[in-house]
Protein backbone atom coordinates (compact mmCIF):
# COMPACT_ATOMS: atom_id res chain seq x y z
CA UNK A 1 0.00 0.00 0.00
CA UNK A 2 1.51 3.44 -0.83
CA UNK A 3 2.41 6.02 2.36
CA UNK A 4 -0.28 8.68 2.91
CA UNK A 5 0.30 11.62 0.98
CA UNK A 6 2.08 9.85 -2.28
CA UNK A 7 1.33 10.57 -5.26
CA UNK A 8 -0.41 6.96 -5.76
CA UNK A 9 -3.10 7.36 -3.26
CA UNK A 10 -6.01 6.52 -5.02
CA UNK A 11 -4.41 3.71 -7.00
CA UNK A 12 -4.70 1.02 -4.83
CA UNK A 13 -7.40 -0.22 -2.11
CA UNK A 14 -6.95 -2.58 0.38
CA UNK A 15 -9.26 -5.20 0.54
CA UNK A 16 -7.77 -6.78 3.54
CA UNK A 17 -11.47 -7.17 5.36
CA UNK A 18 -13.47 -6.87 2.36
CA UNK A 19 -16.10 -9.38 0.90
CA UNK A 20 -14.20 -8.54 -2.27
CA UNK A 21 -11.45 -9.98 -1.24
CA UNK A 22 -11.02 -13.16 -3.53
CA UNK A 23 -7.73 -14.71 -1.58
CA UNK A 24 -8.43 -13.75 2.27
CA UNK A 25 -8.45 -17.69 3.06
CA UNK A 26 -5.19 -19.26 2.83
CA UNK A 27 -5.53 -22.70 1.27
CA UNK A 28 -8.59 -21.99 -0.44
CA UNK A 29 -9.06 -22.66 -4.34
CA UNK A 30 -8.50 -19.09 -5.12
CA UNK A 31 -5.76 -18.93 -3.02
CA UNK A 32 -4.33 -22.08 -4.91
CA UNK A 33 -5.24 -20.12 -8.34
CA UNK A 34 -3.10 -16.99 -7.89
CA UNK A 35 -1.09 -16.09 -11.11
CA UNK A 36 0.52 -13.28 -12.80
CA UNK A 37 -1.28 -11.03 -15.34
CA UNK A 38 -1.83 -12.61 -18.99
CA UNK A 39 -3.49 -11.59 -21.59
CA UNK A 40 -5.81 -14.58 -20.66
CA UNK A 41 -8.37 -14.05 -17.83
CA UNK A 42 -10.47 -16.54 -15.87
CA UNK A 43 -14.28 -15.83 -15.63
CA UNK A 44 -16.44 -17.17 -12.73
CA UNK A 45 -19.98 -17.02 -11.74
CA UNK A 46 -21.80 -16.87 -15.14
CA UNK A 47 -25.28 -17.44 -15.25
CA UNK A 48 -26.91 -19.76 -17.73
CA UNK A 49 -28.86 -16.95 -19.37
CA UNK A 50 -25.58 -14.79 -20.55
CA UNK A 51 -24.00 -16.22 -23.85
CA UNK A 52 -20.83 -15.74 -25.53
CA UNK A 53 -21.47 -12.42 -27.24
CA UNK A 54 -23.09 -10.76 -24.30
CA UNK A 55 -19.69 -11.49 -22.63
CA UNK A 56 -17.51 -10.13 -25.60
CA UNK A 57 -19.59 -7.01 -25.56
CA UNK A 58 -19.40 -6.64 -22.27
CA UNK A 59 -15.43 -6.90 -22.21
CA UNK A 60 -14.81 -4.99 -25.65
CA UNK A 61 -16.83 -2.16 -23.49
CA UNK A 62 -13.91 -2.07 -21.26
CA UNK A 63 -11.65 -0.06 -23.87
CA UNK A 64 -10.18 -3.65 -25.33
CA UNK A 65 -10.28 -5.77 -28.14
CA UNK A 66 -11.31 -9.29 -27.41
CA UNK A 67 -9.15 -11.81 -29.34
CA UNK A 68 -10.92 -15.56 -28.14
CA UNK A 69 -13.32 -16.93 -26.04
CA UNK A 70 -14.01 -19.93 -24.75
CA UNK A 71 -16.68 -21.54 -22.14
CA UNK A 72 -15.37 -24.67 -19.90
CA UNK A 73 -16.82 -27.63 -22.11
CA UNK A 74 -18.40 -28.98 -18.62
CA UNK A 75 -19.39 -25.95 -16.89
CA UNK A 76 -21.06 -22.98 -18.94
CA UNK A 77 -20.58 -20.90 -15.57
CA UNK A 78 -16.62 -20.31 -16.53
CA UNK A 79 -15.25 -19.52 -19.23
CA UNK A 80 -11.91 -18.24 -20.53
CA UNK A 81 -11.43 -14.76 -22.72
CA UNK A 82 -8.35 -13.50 -24.32
CA UNK A 83 -7.53 -9.72 -24.29
CA UNK A 84 -5.44 -8.18 -27.08
CA UNK A 85 -2.50 -7.55 -24.70
CA UNK A 86 -1.85 -8.23 -20.91
CA UNK A 87 -2.59 -4.67 -20.48
CA UNK A 88 -5.87 -4.50 -21.74
CA UNK A 89 -6.87 -7.63 -19.45
CA UNK A 90 -5.46 -5.63 -17.14
CA UNK A 91 -7.97 -3.16 -17.49
CA UNK A 92 -10.73 -5.68 -17.90
CA UNK A 93 -10.04 -7.26 -14.39
CA UNK A 94 -9.92 -4.13 -12.80
CA UNK A 95 -13.56 -3.24 -14.59
CA UNK A 96 -15.50 -6.42 -14.60
CA UNK A 97 -14.31 -8.12 -11.59
CA UNK A 98 -17.48 -8.44 -8.81
CA UNK A 99 -19.51 -6.86 -11.87
CA UNK A 100 -23.20 -7.30 -11.43
CA UNK A 101 -24.04 -9.41 -14.79
CA UNK A 102 -27.36 -10.47 -13.52
CA UNK A 103 -30.17 -10.10 -9.99
CA UNK A 104 -28.06 -12.82 -8.53
CA UNK A 105 -24.67 -13.04 -10.21
CA UNK A 106 -21.60 -11.47 -9.58
CA UNK A 107 -18.37 -11.85 -12.21
CA UNK A 108 -15.50 -13.04 -10.86
CA UNK A 109 -12.55 -12.51 -12.81
CA UNK A 110 -8.94 -13.42 -12.53
CA UNK A 111 -5.81 -14.02 -14.56
CA UNK A 112 -5.89 -17.63 -16.05
CA UNK A 113 -2.74 -19.75 -16.11
CA UNK A 114 -3.33 -21.19 -19.52
CA UNK A 115 -3.67 -19.30 -22.86
CA UNK A 116 -7.17 -20.29 -25.12
CA UNK A 117 -6.07 -22.87 -26.96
Amino acid sequence: MPQAGSNEDGLTEDYTNSPLHRFKKPGSKNYQNIFPPSATLHLSNIPDCVDEEYIKTLFASTGGAVENFRFFQNDHRMALIQMASTEEAISALIAMHNYKISETHHLRVSFSKNPIS
